[in-house]
């Protein structure tokens, strides 16, 4: 039997918007909830252009330590929250904190400094360094972090993850986050503006698939007013499969890689297949070639100015906790725009690297992804 060529990405030349993430633990913080399970990886090193250009200064383990990325301007202090030696999110964390030093070691136009926190004290460790002077706060990670935090908010803060139903509203408080949900909303967006009628989604058991079929039919209703079909698969051929399939003109396939391929070998090459970034890994399976799918500029658009200007991470990580890293830069250019002493929350925008972002009314960046196509042509990058 002839071997199947691994899957590349081919990019379709579509970008979305405005210019036209407890499954698998380094799935990210796409899960949005604590702890995460340990990366299973080495701590990344920090970025060489980060270590070249930034100096840490090192103080009493009480204190935030203090990074200056060459010539910075002294009126911008931008303090980073996050839980480096936590044993379930430090790996993550470290991610995180590595990206955002390669974009202040890139951009040169802000001090940070960096503030270790753990569950029992994130709430002291804000206000510690606000108190020391910060111009804009950029964390914590987790939920419960930001919940923690949120009734103190007194400067410009950008927390990376999602708001729960109920935070303290502040005009300050605003969220970055690689949420699933965001992505079920955008594929549901697009199948709309590509003419499918009767989408079919299928998803499994598992909470990441669940979230994902609900966020897209919550958008598929607000659209066209009615639910999308819906199917439970789990690796057999459930009753019904087929008169689904038969029924819809497009389906969207909420399932880990390895599952979306197996159910893709059953379906008409001509009907439409689509995605999240869940798809995209380091060696995609060739049973996918066809499905269109969202991923991160920072993986589809390498060679776009906003993209390339920034190092790659030196240490080899999975696709999905490569993501934390392009996080940590997005978090850094808007923390750098919210520091700004006339910066306003409406129209806030970025041509980021882990999208086109958009703040919307609920204080929370909605992430809008370029559409790819997987191939079976070539080794994927």
């Amino acid at each position: 039997m002839q071997k199947l060529a691994p899957l590349v990405v081919g990019i379709v030349l579509t970008w979305l918007g405005a210019h036209a993430a407890a499954q698998q633990p380094d799935y990210i913080i796409q899960l949005n909830a604590a702890p995460l399970q340990s990366l299973n990886e080495p701590p990344l090193p920090r970025p060489a252009a980060a270590a070249a250009a930034a100096a840490v200064t090192s103080l009493p383990a009480s204190a935030p330590q203090t990074v200056r990325a060459g010539h910075t301007p002294a009126h911008i202090r931008i303090g980073l929250l996050l839980p480096t030696e936590s044993r379930t999110l430090g790996e993550a964390a470290q991610v995180v904190r590595a990206g955002f030093e390669a974009a202040a070691a890139t951009e040169q136009n802000a001090e940070v400094v960096f503030v270790d926190e753990q569950e029992n004290n994130v709430a002291a460790r804000y206000r510690e360094a606000v108190a020391g002077g910060v111009n804009v706060m950029v964390g914590p990670l987790t939920r419960q972090g930001i919940a923690a935090v949120a009734p103190f908010v007194k400067v410009p803060t950008l927390v990376l993850n999602t708001l729960e139903p109920g935070t303290p509203a502040s005009p300050r408080l605003l969220s970055l986050s690689l949420s699933v949900e965001s992505e079920g909303r955008q594929i549901a967006r697009q199948m709309h503006e590509d003419g499918r009628m009767a989408p079919l989604v299928v998803s499994d058991d598992e909470a990441l698939s669940r979230r994902l079929q609900q966020a897209f039919a919550d958008e598929w209703r607000r659209l066209g007013g009615h639910a999308p079909a819906a199917l439970v698969w789990n690796g057999g051929a459930p009753a019904g499969l087929a008169a689904a399939v038969a029924a819809s003109d497009g389906v969207f396939v909420a399932l880990e890689p390895h599952a979306a391929a197996v159910l893709k070998a059953g379906l008409s090459p001509d009907l439409a297949v689509y995605a999240t970034s869940q798809l995209n890994t380091r060696s995609p399976e060739a049973g996918l070639a066809g499905i269109r799918f969202i991923d991160m500029p920072w993986f589809l658009m390498r060679e776009q100015s906003e993209v390339k200007r920034y190092p790659r991470p030196q240490s080899t990580l999975t696709l999905q906790t490569e993501r934390l890293y392009a996080l940590g830069i997005d978090a850094y250019r808007l923390a750098v725009m919210m520091a700004q002493p006339r910066w306003t929350a409406s129209g806030l925008r970025l041509n980021g690297v882990t999208g086109d972002l958009k703040l919307g009314r609920d204080r929370q960046f909605e992430r809008n992804l370029p559409l790819s196509i997987m191939t079976a042509d070539a080794p994927a990058k």
